[in-house]
């Protein structure tokens, strides 16, 4: 997988749109499984997953929407990548 990174790799100690990107990779991290939970720019809730622990995701999104963890947010990296079909 070829991935093009826009943007300095952060983290979610706190709810982020992660540079106003539309599309995010995610890295779990922690040792555990953690939820993710996708909001809007008004705060309601859209969607949320679960990522495994030491996992990768590719995420999709409007650029106003923020990413948050339920808890240890600080070992979820993410990053703003851009968006390309393989």
């Amino acid at each position: 997988m070829l991935i093009k990174v826009l943007a300095e790799e952060g983290n979610l100690s706190s709810a982020s749109n992660v540079n106003s990107a539309t599309v995010v990779r995610l890295y779990n991290n922690h040792s555990a499984a953690i939820l993710i939970t996708r909001k809007d720019s008004d705060g309601n809730t859209i969607g949320s997953l679960t990522v495994n622990s030491k996992d990768t995701v590719i995420l999709e999104k409007d650029y106003t929407d923020t990413l948050t963890a339920a808890n240890n947010g600080a070992t979820i990296k993410v990053v703003k990548v851009a968006f390309t079909i393989s």
